[in-house]
């Protein structure tokens, strides 16, 4: 795909996350087994043909650079283009109600004026999806619009919460972008704006000059402001995504993969999701292990009951244990005889035998990275 350069925004905030993304943003939270949630915005755009992608950091970013290296696993690590960390605003002056914050492009400026791609493709890393931006691009280059917005139709069985809504004409072109941030979803079909658009370099570039000013006002906001003055186009995509606010959207997104039809719609199309690779050994399973409707990632010892469960890299599960409907993050070790039933353990949590740890769906226990409990 010429003539596009990226932007992931992964400096989301991180309040709900129950300490989950205490020392980490949401885009560097262990997901899926082996992934973390940066992987699927990063490897939509790898997979859509663009090479010059930039990632707007939070001021905790570590974590993101330990995975990311160079960028070898995505293909960025390139002479020309390539992966660009791009340090966001203090912390301290945006709020997390932003997702796309002006001062963040604005303190980066020279990634959008060293480039000469004609359009710039922008989405948050706090999402799950697989999505191929070809067609959206080719939308955005049939309509010649400034702004291309990608927004998915909610359905009375979608229990996502509203962000942006948007009103279109019926030739897709945007006359109203409605915040309802919060609200419960209406049983009515309503056009959600997935945070990911499609705008013209320059265009984009115009903005940060004369908004820059403003503050940390999101670039939603100033799209809202300009629909009279720009040609705003809607874009629909039937991909999944699932949005990562809460722990219990860490979770029930978690559990979804267990589903085989979702886990297909993700990992096993023509586009791959892409992570750093770690060659660690295959699983070992004792005599006494039982593994039912579970993903059990590589380098695990398991002798005990695994049940409706995620369990990532390294992870030990003794004889006698019992993990149900739970998620277990890389190098924890659960001794003999502990019990779990809806909980997420961090990265390194020991748990002692004999214990029994029990949240619940809505609201599922959550042990801190390296806990002895």
């Amino acid at each position: 795909m010429p003539n596009t350069i990226g932007i992931v925004f992964a400096n989301n905030g991180d309040e709900n996350l129950q300490g989950l993304a205490l020392k980490r943003p949401i885009a560097a939270v262990p997901f899926g087994g082996r992934y973390r949630i940066l992987d699927f915005a990063l490897s939509s755009m790898v997979n859509s043909g663009i090479r010059t992608v930039g990632l707007v950091t939070p001021h905790h970013y570590r974590p993101l650079l330990d995975h990311l290296g160079a960028g070898k696993d995505w293909f960025l690590d390139r002479k020309a283009g390539g992966l660009y960390i791009l340090p966001g605003v203090m912390h301290s002056l945006a709020e997390n109600s932003h997702t796309f914050c002006i001062k963040d492009l604005q303190s980066n400026i020279e990634y959008l004026q060293k480039d000469f791609a004609d359009n710039v493709i922008i989405t948050s890393g706090n999402q799950i999806f697989n999505m191929n931006f070809k067609n959206a691009l080719e939308f955005h280059h049939d309509h010649q619009a400034d702004v291309t917005l990608i927004y998915k139709e909610n359905d009375s069985s979608d229990d996502q919460i509203n962000e942006i809504v948007l009103e279109m004409d019926n030739e897709h072109k945007v006359f109203n972008i409605l915040d309802k941030k919060g609200e419960e979803s209406s049983t009515h079909d309503q056009l959600n704006f997935v945070n990911m658009l499609i705008i013209r370099r320059e265009i984009l570039l115009d903005i940060v000059e004369k908004y820059s000013s403003f503050g940390c006002i999101d670039l939603i906001d100033i799209l809202t402001l300009n629909l009279e003055v720009l040609k705003i186009y809607g874009r629909p995509t039937s991909s999944l995504i699932g949005k990562i606010r809460t722990v219990k959207d860490y979770f029930d997104r978690s559990m979804d993969l267990l589903d085989l039809g979702i886990r297909g719609k993700l990992w096993l199309g023509a586009d791959q999701i892409h992570t750093k690779i770690k060659d660690n050994p295959p699983t070992q399973y004792t005599s006494h292990a039982k593994v039912c409707n579970s993903l059990i990632a590589s380098g695990c010892s398991i002798s005990g009951e695994v049940v409706n469960s995620i369990i990532f890299r390294g992870v030990i599960v003794e004889q006698g244990c019992k993990i149900e409907n739970s998620i277990i993050l890389p190098k924890c070790h659960i001794q003999k005889n502990a019990q779990m039933d809806y909980v997420i353990l961090d990265k390194s949590v020991k748990v002692y035998g004999e214990n029994v740890l029990k949240g619940s769906s809505k609201n599922p226990l959550v042990f801190l990275k390296r806990t002895v409990i």
